[in-house]
């Protein structure tokens, strides 16, 4: 049996940290025994515990150590990591160190470096005295990549110490909670992530479309709300076709009722953009004059369209090829303080894989899957909001840009 020694330290025990700990060890196939407990005074006192961890063999004990570590679990002796040289592209070394999006420091020449832009499931590249995740898909032949869980340090979220121990409505995902509260938070954490000089960063589906919210966030953008949109190939399409024939999917917005051939609706609107040659340049010609699109061209705004197996046309603009979209997607992340996601399960996961822990995130959706799904996949800062999309964007249109007024 290899063993090793850890120690976490935190309010292990009302938010049921040390509980999850244990349970990997044992999931894993592991063994502990505890070595030191000690227990916090009062509420705002944090518990230490240090174990001794054991696995069957070294390989088995490594897996189990990042793991645990996830959580908070370090080495009381972090030592020095292991760093394997890559010997085929696209390939990590055995054995190699795989992140969380949790803050991440290792141990490189007897001083601990901050391991810059932290995202899940990626390995960790040493250049020189510097340390960054790495996309498997982006390792390449010579490469150095970080192969142990030794000299390895991660930092867990805080969890927030409340003064009641039972109440009413506080989940973390909940349809049974006051909007005006919610709308509120959101706006504040936008404000803040302003006032710092950082940018907004928006996750949407076609739904701020359907539901008639585009209006709304078209206020927004123009308010310094909105500074770069992640979607896909469908809301910029819906938002165009909304813009050039007054319908999205064929429906009417104003009367809510299809209309005569609006079926084709989407893909003539996005004939014409691939005429004019671009979202940008179709705002140039004076052929798309309004929407959400045409808002992010018109205030210099950034966006990064993904697109999917299922897309018609698709829009100029479009990644095609997935691992470019997320690369793109990532260039956009540098200095983004707040991110909302709305109406879109699959660009919220895909953000949130990328997205590093210390950024806050609210989802917005009105599916509860949609939201606890991002916590589930690793996203341990996601807020989920149960509620309709379009009524919530007009709310926080209202609450960040005075001139707006709903268009009935």
């Amino acid at each position: 049996m290899q063993t090793e020694t850890v120690e976490i330290t935190g309010h292990l025990m009302d938010s049921g940290l040390l509980s999850r700990v244990l349970d990997d060890i044992r999931g894993y196939g592991g063994d502990y025994t505890l070595d030191k407990f000690d227990l916090g005074y009062d509420k705002d006192d944090p518990s230490t515990v240090r174990m001794t961890v054991g696995a069957e063999d070294e390989e088995a004990l490594q897996r189990l150590l990042m793991r645990i570590q996830t959580k908070g679990a370090n080495l009381v002796d972090p030592g020095t990591p292991e760093i394997s040289e890559v010997t085929q592209d696209g390939v990590f070394p055995d054995g190699f160190y795989s992140t969380t999006n949790l803050p991440t420091s290792v141990r490189l020449n007897g001083r601990w470096v901050q391991v810059r832009n932290p995202e899940m499931d990626c390995g960790l590249l040493v250049e020189g005295d510097a340390v960054r995740t790495i996309p498997m898909s982006e390792v390449r032949t010579g490469m150095r990549i970080i192969s142990s869980a030794q000299g390895v340090k991660v930092t867990p979220p805080l969890v927030a110490n409340t003064e009641e121990s039972f109440g009413f409505m506080e989940s973390e995902v909940s349809s049974e909670k006051p909007q005006r509260v919610l709308v509120m938070q959101v706006a504040d954490g936008m404000r803040e992530a302003k006032a710092n000089g950082q940018k907004v960063l928006w996750v949407g589906g076609p739904g701020i479309v359907h539901t008639g919210a585009a209006p709304a966030m078209v206020a927004l953008v123009e308010a310094g709300f909105v500074d770069v949109l992640f979607a896909g190939n469908a809301l910029a399409t819906h938002d165009i076709e909304s813009s050039l024939y007054g319908t999205s999917l064929g429906v009417d917005l104003a009367h809510g009722r299809g209309v005569e051939h609006g079926h084709e609706h989407h893909i003539r609107a996005i004939n014409t953009i691939r005429k004019a040659g671009s979202i940008a340049e179709a705002v140039s010609q004076g052929v798309l004059t309004s929407g959400v699109m045409h808002a992010l061209v018109k205030n210099g705004k950034s966006f990064v369209l993904v697109g999917s197996v299922r897309d018609d046309g698709p829009l100029p603009d479009v990644y095609t090829d997935v691992l470019e979209g997320q690369r793109a997607m990532r260039a956009e992340l540098p200095g983004v303080g707040y991110c909302l996601m709305a109406a879109t399960m699959l660009h919220s996961v895909a953000t949130g894989n990328i997205l590093p822990a210390s950024i806050p995130l609210t989802c917005v959706d009105i599916n509860p899957a949609t939201v606890t799904k991002l916590a589930d996949r690793g996203s341990s800062q996601a807020r989920g909001i149960v509620t309709d999309v379009g009524l919530f964007i007009e709310h926080l249109a209202r609450e960040l840009a005075p001139d707006y007024a709903d268009i009935k």
